[in-house]
């Protein structure tokens, strides 16, 4: 159905509220924009400090299907790509610039919504397309469909964003029987011209079988591989012009059998095909998942640009070729491209010739041919005239598409530069430093998520690997390593400073120090927000979750993979950011956080509000945390500290214990421990806001499961393995999720949140002491629903501080908040800020219970989900904000109204999600907290949301 036009501007506008979408490109698994930025101009609405070149005056008939460029003025301009794609819009451009552009003429985005149809187009567009030709042949001094003095044209599809290889070009349309047969005519005066014109229809007819008629490019390669061996000629030998007659006689045969109508001879006809074709592109099944993929709407439809056709591939003093304007791997101000002599563009960008460099000294797998600055220095001196215009003018890096034909420079299109993250890094900062952007676009210009391949390991891509199977890439990074299969071997080979790969089916709160001692985790169940691969983010380990026929038998300690045995020892290597698995240890390359990193996130600090805190544990974590700029300890998992042995000893022996004494013993162990560890954590933030979530998992998680582990433990602790299948008995529920946890536990038995409060008061003065800094405690109530359970938690915590502070003879400063993870506690969230200093949201646990779904447990139905349109994105990765943001947005409301200045926080993983982040920024959030490794991500991030809310985008 066709869809209203809004017009450049009004479009530009809805482009911006989509921009979150362009930050998620680079963590797809098809690539297709890597680290690209976009244009200013969709983001911002700033003069260009060029002075800008003559316009066209515009036909005001607001039916306008064609705008044309050519001759140094175009109708349309940067701006308007939202009407005229990418491509089209920056041709017109460049053309305004006084660039050497090939004339033509653009087919808008509307004419795709509007005047196609069922593979048909208008007679209105193809009226207003005739009339641009007649102009494109006064400009040109040719005439399409002229057999003697032929205006052949190129025919290419382009979108807002580009898509490279998803909508193909149609080149040399025009070419049919009469231009070879006017071509043979004059055969004795230009050999070289009829064999040119003949190679290239070949090559059109081929081409536009494929692109415009459906066939496959296969069947005309076997057409003449057959020919070639019929006639004795070896692969690479040059075809007489006897030779491509029979090969074009050929292929025509095999477009009329499979269409059953000839070739078409009309060029108009062949026009009107591959416009049709085009607009079709997009509607493709492939393009279609290529769009999903990468959040692009369907509605943004596809412009066509169809140009004169300029040859690269008529002799030796003609070039086919590429340039960025800067290093796309490093982003070292230089240029850098690739080029062919006597070559198409698909020659050079299907790989079927090796390419030369384009500077003296870039390397590159094409033998000795000369650079193109040493073939021809003199174009070469204006290429590198025009990557500084461009830039200066675009204000980014560009990616510039250009032919040279007999010896002059042409410029077939120009767009932001694919770049890596190191490179967008130092190619965003040092625009800003020369004054070509301001550093708030600096900031908005790198994607956050591209952050993740600076700070983990990964594979070096110059080696030979074979993958076993593929799992979900849980966490990032790769890791080698032996496979261990319990903490023991994880912990010695750690301690040999060997790496280790802990697998397992799936892991709970007990693996926790398995994970911490390995390198990397594999489990065959699970997804993206399992238990793996939340503490895996957190730790900094790669992860895959759910490998594709993995068996894992952990008693006799086996591995099978796709049909292959491994035992532990063995090595092997993951790849947490494609979910890869691989047959032993490969090579790494290893992050290294350049000085434009550190400027780029100093400046994303000075324009962030929101403060980025960390959910950690372990010291080690905790300090990769502040590494990484963390500004305060969010969610501090105390039971995970209990999984250390003599943890586990120790609250084993309380939940075991039958009298008051044997469980006082216990406890004062604990305490001695948790104290010990909170030292640790408080001298680390060193008066940074420490917050320390109450123990909060049911009691059973910390006893064996398995029969042989009963007996083991039994033994250990010196009682009966009777007397502990009973208490595993008593403490069994029917669903832990929603069982005997959190502030409930603490309602249950006092004595803990008692020990716990009492460890967190000792340990803060003790740092105090120490390093003569007070420390921001904040204590957190776990999994509350009603303020009168907060209530009687507080008031534990509370009689304990009065008892410490007394003891001390201080004054004790103390923050109690309630976890914000039950949706009645959300509802209420205006009773429990009555009692609470702070409210924190949960949104692992929260997004659970709002959306009835176990996370460990939502893998087996995501993917379909997914792919039927369900969910647009897993709801445990990127906030559900219709569902769970609506909660959000209720709670912080009806806080707020009852409590003005509450402080209010994430420390669920969403707050490491770009897309949430934005959405936090909105809702007026003090902070978010995520897992170490995040936290340069959510920096950048909140920075963004900042920016883009105070422009009016939020």
């Amino acid at each position: 159905m066709p869809v209203r036009f809004h017009g450049p501007t009004a479009l530009r506008r809805i482009t911006n509220k989509v921009v979150t979408n362009w930050h998620r490109f680079e963590d797809h698994s098809l690539r297709l924009f890597k680290g690209v930025s976009l244009p200013d101009s969709w983001l911002k609405s700033e003069k260009s400090e060029t002075v800008r070149p003559k316009r066209l005056k515009q036909d005001t008939n607001c039916q306008k299907l064609v705008y044309s460029f050519g001759a140094g003025a175009a109708e349309g301009g940067r701006d308007d790509v939202p009407l005229l794609g990418l491509k089209g819009a920056n041709l017109a451009e460049m053309c305004r610039l006084g660039l050497p552009v090939p004339p033509g003429f653009t087919i808008p985005t509307i004419a795709y919504h509007n005047e196609y149809a069922k593979g048909e187009l208008s007679t209105r567009l193809k009226a207003q397309v005739k009339k641009a030709l007649g102009i494109l042949q006064q400009q040109t001094g040719r005439s399409f469909g002229d057999p003697e003095n032929p205006l052949l044209l190129s025919v290419r599809p382009g979108a807002r964003v580009p898509m490279p290889g998803l909508i193909e070009t149609v080149l040399d349309l025009g070419l049919n029987d009469e231009t070879v047969a006017a071509a043979l005519a004059a055969q004795n005066q230009q050999p070289e011209r009829c064999r040119y014109v003949l190679r290239s229809y070949r090559r059109f007819i081929q081409s536009y079988a494929d692109i415009v008629l459906g066939i496959r490019p296969a069947i005309f390669e076997r057409v003449l591989d057959d020919y070639r061996l019929s006639r004795g000629l070896p692969p690479n030998a040059q075809l007489s012009t006897d030779d491509l007659q029979q090969i074009v006689k050929h292929f025509k045969a095999v477009v009329e059998k499979h269409t059953d109508t000839p070739f078409p001879q009309d060029p108009y006809e062949q026009l009107w095909r591959a416009i049709a074709a085009g607009f079709a592109a997009w509607d493709d099944e492939h393009t279609a998942i290529a769009r999903k993929v990468a959040g692009i709407p369907h509605e943004w439809g596809t412009a066509i640009t169809i140009q004169q056709m300029v040859f690269g591939d008529c002799g030796e003093d003609c070039a086919t070729g590429y340039f960025n304007t800067r290093d796309i791997e490093t982003g070292r101000k230089c240029l850098s491209g690739r080029y062919l002599i006597d070559a198409q563009g698909i020659d050079l960008f299907h790989g079927l010739k090796a390419p030369a460099c384009l500077r003296r000294g870039e390397t590159v797998g094409g033998g000795e041919r000369p650079s193109f600055e040493e073939w021809r220095p003199e174009l070469y001196r204006q290429i590198g005239e025009i990557a500084k215009r461009l830039e200066q003018h675009f204000k980014d890096a560009q990616f510039v598409e250009f032919t040279v034909e007999k010896g002059k420079l042409f410029l077939l299109q120009t767009q932001p530069a694919q770049r890596s993250s190191k490179a967008a890094i130092r190619i965003a900062v040092e625009l800003a430093q020369e004054g070509l952007i301001s550093r708030q676009m600096a900031v908005l210009r790198v994607s956050p998520d591209s952050l993740d391949p600076l700070l983990h390991p990964t594979l070096d891509p110059d080696q030979d690997i074979t993958v076993l199977t593929r799992g979900i890439p849980a966490a990032p990074g790769a890791a080698s390593g032996a496979i261990v299969f319990d903490v023991g071997e994880a912990q010695r080979l750690a301690a040999q400073g060997r790496g280790a790969i802990f697998v397992c089916k799936e892991t709970g709160p007990k693996d926790v120090q398995a994970m911490s001692a390995a390198s990397g985790v594999l489990t065959s169940r699970g997804g993206m927000s399992s238990h793996a691969a939340v503490m895996a983010r957190g730790m900094g380990k790669p992860c895959v979750t759910g490998a594709a026929g993995v068996e894992i038998d952990a008693v006799r300690k086996v591995l099978n993979i796709a049909g292959k045995r491994f035992k532990a020892g063995d090595e092997i290597t993951i790849d947490g950011k494609t979910g890869a698995v691989l047959a032993g240890s490969a090579r790494m390359h290893h992050p290294e956080l350049s000085g434009s990193f550190a400027t780029l996130m100093s400046w994303a600090d000075e324009f962030r509000r929101m403060q980025v805190r960390a959910n950690a544990e372990m010291p080690r974590e905790l300090r990769q945390a502040r590494r990484f700029g963390a500004e305060g300890l969010g969610l501090c998992r105390t039971e995970h500290m209990f999984f250390e042995p003599a943890g586990l000893i120790a609250i084993r022996r309380m939940i075991l214990a039958e009298t008051e004494q044997d469980r006082k013993s216990a406890l004062d162990q604990l305490a001695l421990l948790q104290q010990r560890e909170l030292t640790n954590l408080f001298e680390i933030m060193a008066g940074r806001p420490v917050t320390i979530r109450l123990f909060d998992p049911p009691l059973h998680e910390f006893l064996p499961r398995l029969e042989d582990d009963v007996r083991n433990v039994a033994d250990r602790m010196g009682i009966s393995d009777v007397r502990l299948r009973r208490r595993i008995a008593e403490l069994k529920e029917s669903n832990p999720m929603l069982g005997h946890r959190g502030c409930r536990l603490a309602i249950t038995y006092p004595e803990i949140p008692r020990m716990q409060a009492r460890a967190i008061f000792e340990a803060a003065i003790e740092v105090e002491k120490r390093i003569k800094r007070r420390s921001e405690i904040e204590i957190m109530v776990p999994f509350v629903a009603m303020r009168s359970e907060f209530d009687l938690v507080r008031a534990v915590i509370d009689d304990v501080a009065a008892e410490v502070a007394k003891q001390h003879g201080i004054e004790l400063s103390y923050r109690v908040g309630a976890m914000i993870e039950v949706p009645r506690a959300a509802l209420r969230a205006d009773d429990l800020s009555d009692s609470a200093d702070f409210l924190s949201f949960g949104t692992n646990d929260l997004t659970q219970m709002v959306l009835g779904i176990s996370r460990d447990d939502a893998a087996k139905f995501l993917s379909d989900y997914l792919s039927r349109g369900v969910w647009e994105t897993d709801p445990f990765v990127v906030l559900d904000k219709a569902g769970v943001g609506t909660l959000l947005t209720e709670a912080t409301e009806r806080s707020r109204e009852r409590k003005p200045g509450i402080t209010l926080g994430i420390c669920g993983e969403h707050g490491g999600d770009p897309q949430s982040i934005r959405f936090f920024e909105a809702l007026d959030l003090a902070y978010i907290s995520c897992s170490p490794f995040r936290v340069p991500v959510a920096r950048l991030a909140a920075a963004q949301a900042s920016l883009l809310r105070d422009r009016g985008d939020g």
